[in-house]
């Protein structure tokens, strides 16, 4: 490295974290890269992130590889002017040129590798030096279906959408990091095809349905993640330390849905976010807490801690694995509040642009599991916590209401929700005031006055 080389550190990344493994190297040695343009990807115990670079210069040299884990603080890599990667070029190029014999038994190792690839351009010949792994993606974005090298930048999650969306990932370009598909871009693929010309409709009938989807992980064996160690060593953590079940109930939501298609217009105009169902029921949830605050405790040994807030971890899928981004005092904030900070957050969240202290201090968790269809599950809770609301699908099914005084079937929207609770503290009777606490706020769907717009 030359002398102006200055060192990329680990930087402090929470208050708790402490340490982090190297994911993946977004850039190669001898590649030039802009000031806080991201260098590498990184995972910790709380959250995964790329690390920007902090000065504009060429990477000279990288000093922790993939999968090492390093302490906050430790030098990563050297970034410089670019001079002194600058004459590595040079001198594999000037053996070829000297005339006299005796240089050949000299320099025995420049000579092979130019003798070898007579045809290729000087930058890739002085490549060797690179990480193999730091190679391919960098070599990635330039051709990204060559080879099959497409499948490093798909991941499942994005492989799945293309799918259900009837978008072929050859013909998609990639916006992401090192040429990797991301789902905007499978989004924006299928809109573009849904407003191409209909002349293809007739033969797409006659087509023979689409061969099923194969996975590139079949038949393979993957090292888990940190992230996923983490979520998988809690997970049985909380199991091993509470008594867990679940108690539902099937929900009328019929004039939150009429309230929600009435307003969501106007609230995405003044708000500039959509009026999703999660904002209503987050609100109605953080207000049974505070009427029934054992469903937001806390165990700490022989004593149970009833916090002074409402602090709402939000489960937030990733490519990465489950995350529990926190809506700090969500109890202090109508639904156009907790609507702006819940996109937020799961934007941020997917993205890795998440701090780690924001999946921090979560006293009571939210989880949409009907956003991929399921009418409910019983999900789990993770400790210090001591309950977990699961919000199904919302649907639309023949119901028995009253008109006149007489039953009668009409067509309503109903939605399951699942309260998985530690039995140590809560009994079934405070999970069914809690949920039934719940089913009559969004029953009644008197949120006029809480929309914030």
């Amino acid at each position: 490295a030359s002398s102006d080389a200055t060192e990329v550190k680990l930087p402090e990344l929470g208050e708790s974290v402490t340490e982090g493994t190297i994911t993946r190297w977004l850039k190669a040695v001898g590649d030039d890269v802009a000031v806080d343009e991201p260098l590498l990807e990184i995972s910790t115990d709380k959250v995964d992130t790329e690390i920007p670079s902090p000065v504009a210069g060429t990477l000279q040299e990288i000093l922790v590889q993939e999968d090492e884990t390093v302490a906050v603080g430790s030098a990563l890599a050297r970034i410089g002017s670019g001079a002194a990667p600058a004459a590595a070029p040079e001198a594999p190029a000037a053996a070829p040129e000297a005339p006299a014999e005796e240089k050949a038994p000299e320099q025995p190792a420049p000579a092979a590798p130019a003798a070898e690839k007579p045809v290729e351009q000087p930058a890739p010949a002085a490549q060797p030096a690179a990480p193999a792994p730091s190679a391919a993606q960098s070599a990635a974005p330039t051709a990204p279906a060559a080879g099959g090298d497409e499948i490093t930048y798909v991941t499942p999650l994005v492989r799945r959408l293309a799918q259900q969306q009837g978008v072929d990932l050859a013909t998609v370009s990639g916006s992401g990091v090192g040429g990797r598909i991301r789902k905007e871009d499978v989004l924006k693929a299928a809109e573009a095809a849904k407003s191409a010309p209909a002349a293809s409709a007739a033969p797409v009938a006659a087509a023979p349905a689409a061969p099923v989807e194969v996975s590139p992980l079949r038949g393979t064996t993957q090292k888990m993640t940190r992230l996923r160690k983490v979520i998988a060593e809690r997970a049985v953590a909380s199991m091993q330390a509470t008594a867990q079940l679940t108690t539902v109930v099937e929900v009328d939501v019929t004039k939150v849905a009429a309230l929600r298609d009435r307003v969501k217009g106007e609230f995405q105009q003044k708000t500039g976010d959509k009026l999703s169902f999660l904002p209503f029921f987050a609100l109605s949830a953080v207000e049974a807490l505070k009427t029934y605050p054992i469903i937001n405790s806390t165990v700490e040994g022989d004593e149970i801690v009833y916090p002074a807030h409402e602090n709402v971890s939000i489960a937030v899928d990733t490519e990465r694995g489950l995350l529990t981004p926190v809506v700090k005092d969500a109890g202090e904030k109508n639904i156009a509040q907790l609507a702006r900070e819940i996109a937020d957050l799961a934007a941020r969240t997917r993205d890795n642009k998440l701090k780690p202290d924001e999946l921090a201090g979560g006293t009571f968790t939210l989880t949409n599991t009907g956003s991929r269809g399921a009418l409910f599950d019983t999900p789990i809770v993770f400790l210090p916590q001591s309950a977990i609301l699961g919000l199904g699908a919302v649907v639309k099914k023949p119901g028995v209401v009253s008109v006149d005084g007489k039953d009668a079937i009409s067509v309503r929207s109903y939605v399951y929700l699942a309260l998985s609770y530690d039995h140590r503290i809560i009994d079934g009777a405070d999970a069914a005031r809690f949920l039934g606490a719940v089913k009559a706020r969004l029953e009644a769907a008197q949120f006029e006055g809480d929309l914030g717009i």
